[in-house]
């Protein structure tokens, strides 16, 4: 799948009205609604099963191969192996159609409550019987692709102060344990 899906552009006042669902999300213990890997700029594969690796991140996504402005020498960020997004604010802007939501470009979406009080850095998540992942300190912020493709309103409202608060816009992780997921498994903090 390319990035060509083409998403109707919610209103502001569409998505704030929507925002209480996100405010609902579970707390503690979640849902991996979505695994999308990436093996190219502009490609997304909807993934019924993936794999979590320690040193490539989910395997097959082109992570390992992006260079990223944050390191000094340019290599992929280790901190920023993964994008996990709330299932429930991207469905308030892309509709139901989980093709769709890939064109985020998150590799993880999962029902959880992703907010910054819920999950600070260094918290950790299991996924399913034995993956980990890890909360990084890495702020994940939309770019101008997130505002073409899910339209100014949904971008806008990731940089408000609650925005931000809820990681709307999602988070960077890390694996921990690396290990098989797929959709329908529990997300759950650990302790």
């Amino acid at each position: 799948m390319t990035d060509s899906i083409a998403v109707r552009h919610r209103s502001l006042d569409e998505i704030v009205e929507g925002l209480d669902v996100v405010r609902q999300s579970p707390q503690g213990v979640g849902t991996l609604a979505l695994a999308v890997r990436r093996p190219a700029d502009g490609e997304r594969e909807v993934l019924a099963r993936a794999e979590l690796d320690t040193r490539l991140g989910l395997v097959g996504d082109n992570w390992s191969q992006r260079p990223c402005k944050r390191t000094a020498d340019l290599s992929p960020h280790p901190d920023m192996q993964l994008n996990v997004m709330n299932a429930r604010y991207i469905e308030l802007i892309a509709g139901p159609d989980r093709d769709a939501w890939a064109l985020a470009g998150d590799q993880l979406y999962v029902d959880l409550d992703l907010s910054e009080d819920a999950l600070p850095a260094g918290s950790r998540l299991a996924i399913g019987d034995r993956a980990v992942i890890e909360v990084t300190d890495q702020p994940h912020t939309g770019c101008a692709k997130f505002a073409a493709r899910f339209g100014r309103d949904a971008h806008k409202l990731v940089w408000t102060d609650e925005g931000r608060r809820l990681r709307l816009r999602g988070l960077n992780a890390r694996v921990i344990v690396g290990a098989p997921i797929e959709p329908g498994d529990a997300v759950r903090r650990l302790a």
